[in-house]
């Protein structure tokens, strides 16, 4: 007996054996047994998904003699006729070759003559939507009132190239591309059956080449038992089909986290060598970084295909990049896949766009940064404020020792003093508002630097008074710390303890982050140690009202005018606060 290819030799000859596309068989099972049959289908789908198989199983089942559960016996001497391609009952017409009106119109005259046998003629037409739009139009009419015994069955590849007309007029049947686990099991069971010996890594691999044919597949595997026999190995079938080795993608994604050029410009050599096609090895790539990415985002390897040792590695090699990195990693693949369809030298378009991934900096959370920020201006801002305590002691003591002695400064060390003061200030803004009526403010001095801080409890009208200052000195501090203050609202003052409402989490975590530096601004600015409370209380909830002893302090307390303002955060005045720990009495 003369060798039949496997795609031929195991063609599904019942319903149940057709792989991936139960939706299309139980619906045709159905229809036979409540004699619903339809007078024309149209089956869609990829190419070797089972189409015309399935047309050929349909055709057997409606006029064969004995029939086993809405399914053919495939050994009447019907199902035999059909399955030999000598049934006078079933046409096989190729719709590439047969595309005229005339071929059409020929159609037309034999469908008038009933079968011989059995009870339908059956007309299959592959690759429909090759034929010429005269020829559609002349099958209009048969199509719509076609004779009784006559089922129509049209199978296409490309769908949107039949005209509406004709669809309207048929049962549409979607065949799906078969799964990388359907086909394997399949070509797993074909291997049983021919006493072949084949690891899961190779069937993986065929059925992943396949793309979702199972034909391909069938065709692939005979090629591969011609080159290995009957022991077939991963490696082997990667030589066989020139199919680029996983562990290559595995190495770039090493070197592109290692920055090592050298090496991957050597990999890019191997690649050359062994014959890879560039751009097969970009799609590649971009399905490898997709994986890599499902194993990071997700934590699971549910969703990759790919076999159980490959699964496990995505999910430890995935650790070593950020969710962020593997976009725009993917970003990058992809506008190179586009580059290099067209560009005369692809190798030196790919060794580019590997030497770019490797340059490519670390992505780094905006959260995860602002937090660094903020470690940092506060570290800045604890030495700062040691320097000037050191800076503040020093002016005292040099500034206490001719009082001490009697003495007086000299009019030349005065006025070097002034102009180096007037040169510090020329670095400070100028543009001022100048009132035309000046508020009278009265400055004290502090009656000592040593003494105990003062605990007594503040009032509300003096929280209200202050709290522009506190919220306008927190923002020349830290801007984003004062934008919280001020997007937020003071609800209450209890005993020295300030509840302050945030609108959202957000806020409330800048608070948290930034407590001691708020806990300290309050202390200076109120004179007395201030505990600050605040809680997440949205507009539209009863915790955004503050307490009545608030509200009140806010119905009598006046907030200070522009000029008060301007004339308050007068450098000039700040020296004088600063240096000589004065407090401002209204």
């Amino acid at each position: 007996m003369s060798y039949i290819v496997t795609a031929r030799k195991w063609r599904p000859m019942v319903f149940g054996d057709v792989v991936g596309q139960s939706h299309v068989t139980t619906t045709l099972r159905n229809a036979i047994a409540t004699n619903r049959l339809h007078h024309a289908f149209i089956f869609s789908g990829p190419r070797g998904v089972g189409k015309t198989t399935t047309a050929r199983i349909l055709a057997k089942a409606i006029n064969c003699l004995n029939p086993q559960d809405h399914n053919p016996d495939n050994t009447c001497e019907l199902c035999t006729e059909i399955t030999e391609g000598r049934s006078v009952h079933v046409f096989e017409i190729d719709g590439a070759s047969n595309r005229g009106i005339e071929e059409i119109r020929s159609l037309r005259e034999s469908v008038r003559y009933g079968p011989a046998k059995g009870k339908y003629k059956v007309y299959i037409i592959d690759e429909v939507h090759m034929l010429t739009k005269e020829a559609f139009n002349a099958l209009l009419k048969t199509l719509e009132e076609p004779p009784p015994h006559i089922i129509f069955v049209f199978a296409t590849t490309e769908l949107h190239k039949v005209p509406l007309t004709i669809l309207s007029r048929c049962q549409r049947f979607d065949f799906r591309r078969v799964t990388v686990q359907e086909i394997t099991s399949r070509l797993q069971f074909i291997a049983q059956q021919e006493t072949i010996n084949i690891d899961n890594e190779a069937l993986f691999l065929l059925a992943h080449k396949a793309d979702g044919s199972m034909r391909d597949a069938q065709s692939l595997f005979d090629q591969v038992v011609s080159f290995c026999g009957t022991n077939i190995e991963a490696r082997e079938i990667t030589q066989a089909l020139n199919i680029v080795d996983q562990e290559l993608y595995f190495r770039v994604t090493t070197l592109i986290k290692s920055k090592d050029p050298q090496g991957m410009l050597s990999l890019v050599e191997e690649i050359m060598s062994k014959g890879y096609d560039f751009k097969e090895f970009v799609s590649g790539f971009i399905e490898h970084l997709r994986n890599m990415l499902i194993a990071r985002s997700t934590g699971s390897v549910a969703f990759i295909e790919a076999s159980e040792t490959y699964k496990k590695k995505y999910q430890q090699d995935s650790a070593a990049f950020s969710e962020i990195d593997l976009m725009r990693l993917i970003k990058l693949a992809t506008e190179t896949d586009n580059a290099i369809r067209w560009n005369q030298q692809p190798r030196y378009r790919l060794e580019v766009a590997l030497l770019q991934m490797q340059k490519m900096d670390s992505s780094i959370q905006i959260e995860q940064l602002v937090q660094r920020l903020n470690e940092l201006q506060y570290k800045s801002n604890g030495a700062s404020q040691e320097k000037s305590s050191v800076k503040e002691q020093e002016l005292f003591n040099s500034s206490s020792a001719p009082s001490k002695s009697g003495g007086r400064v000299p009019p030349a060390a005065l006025e070097k003093e002034t102009h180096s003061f007037s040169v510090t200030m020329a670095s400070e803004p100028s543009a001022l508002y100048v009132p035309q009526k000046q508020p009278s403010i009265s400055i004290q001095a502090a009656r000592s630097t040593s003494a105990e801080p003062n605990i007594s409890p503040v009032n509300p009208d003096e929280v209200l008074q202050k709290w522009s200052l506190f919220v306008n000195d927190a923002r020349k501090q830290k801007i984003h710390v004062g934008t919280m203050l001020s997007e937020s609202k003071l609800l209450d003052v209890k005993e020295n303890r300030l509840k302050i409402g945030c609108p959202d989490d957000f806020h409330l975590e800048t608070f948290k982050r930034n407590r001691e530096f708020l806990f300290s601004l309050a202390e200076q600015v109120y004179g007395a140690k201030v505990r600050l409370e605040a809680i997440v209380a949205q507009s539209d909830m009863q915790e955004w009202n503050p307490s009545p002893q608030v509200e009140q302090a806010e119905s009598t307390s006046a907030q200070p005018s522009p000029a008060t303002m301007n004339l308050l955060y007068h450098p000039m005045t700040q020296l004088i606060i600063k240096e000589f720990g004065c407090e401002i009495i209204e």
